[in-house]
């Protein structure tokens, strides 16, 4: 077997630091970063985002930013090809690479790779069971439907991850075969992983995120939705079902005021944040690392390198 490529991951839950201090230890050490974030790989959506600047980026190489446009759909399974692809492209050419990001799903099909593309869209399916998950009580059914058919699946999968439980019920349905059992596309992985999170006193992280919503909101967040839709973006498309984008759009129309949008965006963002602190839990191998801390930075490194 051929040495396995080393992949680095900064992750943890949203407005915890991670990508100011990522950047930092990318440029120190000559590192690529690789953006593990599901709305940052859309053009135009900079604001909602939080994607970083040009300025903030300090000239470090990033990849997997800025690669759709805002009406493109983009599984799981297209970013962990992707990433896998450009891992293997750039340690060809001695980079080594860092991943930086909170999106959970992202980094589960990074670290335990699945055939979860192998199985063709059903198109009908997934706009009827979409349909079933407009309401709760249809979630809750959705997710008794998996249970009865592929509880190790279903363990692992939140009520609210809709599109994970419908893509494992289509599975279901094609194959007859669970989700679970699925083959793996490989036994032993081309990668070694080194995994870090950030955490932080959960008072504190509310705070920033409260503050984050605040600065998106006179940075222009409204203008960008606005001009997002103006271009011809549906507003049911997936980049549009973001935090920020789908609170701002019944906004937009005149449905409620600017700071009601804002404290919808407040409360979803920390609800997402819960979401990913408990996500991370559940994985063994990540290392955590206090960022309201003032060695935060030298902790994340000793791990990392």
């Amino acid at each position: 077997m051929k040495d396995q490529i080393t992949c680095r991951v900064l992750t943890g839950p949203t407005a915890s630091g991670k990508t100011d201090l990522g950047i930092r230890l990318a440029l120190e050490q000559g590192w690529a970063v690789l953006c593990m974030d599901s709305m940052q790989i859309y053009r135009r959506m900079n604001i909602g985002t939080a994607k970083p600047t040009a300025e903030e980026m300090r000239d470090v190489p990033h990849y997997l930013l800025d690669i759709c446009e805002p009406d493109d759909e983009y599984s799981v399974s297209q970013y962990r090809d992707d990433a896998e692809r450009l891992v293997a492209d750039l340690a060809g050419k001695g980079q080594e690479v860092l991943f930086i990001g909170g999106t959970v799903l992202y980094l589960q099909a990074l670290m335990h790779p699945m055939g979860m593309g192998l199985t063709p869209a059903n198109e009908a399916l997934r706009k009827e069971l979409g349909k079933q998950a407009e309401t709760a009580e249809g979630r809750i059914a959705l997710h008794e439907r998996l249970r009865r058919i592929d509880e190790v699946t279903a363990q692992k999968l939140p009520v609210n991850d809709v599109r994970r439980v419908i893509r494992a019920i289509e599975v279901w349905e094609d194959t007859g075969i669970p989700f679970s059992q699925q083959p793996r596309r490989e036994e032993h992985s081309p990668f070694r992983w080194k995994a870090v999170s950030t955490q932080m006193d959960r008072a504190l992280l509310y705070e920033r995120i409260n503050r984050r919503v605040s600065d998106m909101i006179r940075n222009g967040l409204k203008e960008e939705v606005t001009s997002l839709l103006e271009e011809g973006v549906r507003e049911d498309a997936q980049s549009m079902n973001g935090l920020g984008y789908k609170e701002m759009i019944p906004c937009i129309r005149g449905e409620y005021s600017l700071e009601e949008a804002a404290e919808k965006i407040r409360t979803g963002t920390r609800h997402y944040a819960k979401r990913q602190m408990t996500f991370l839990r559940r994985e063994d191998s990540i290392t955590y690392v206090r960022t309201d801390m003032d060695n935060a930075y030298e902790q994340i490194r000793s791990i990392l390198l």
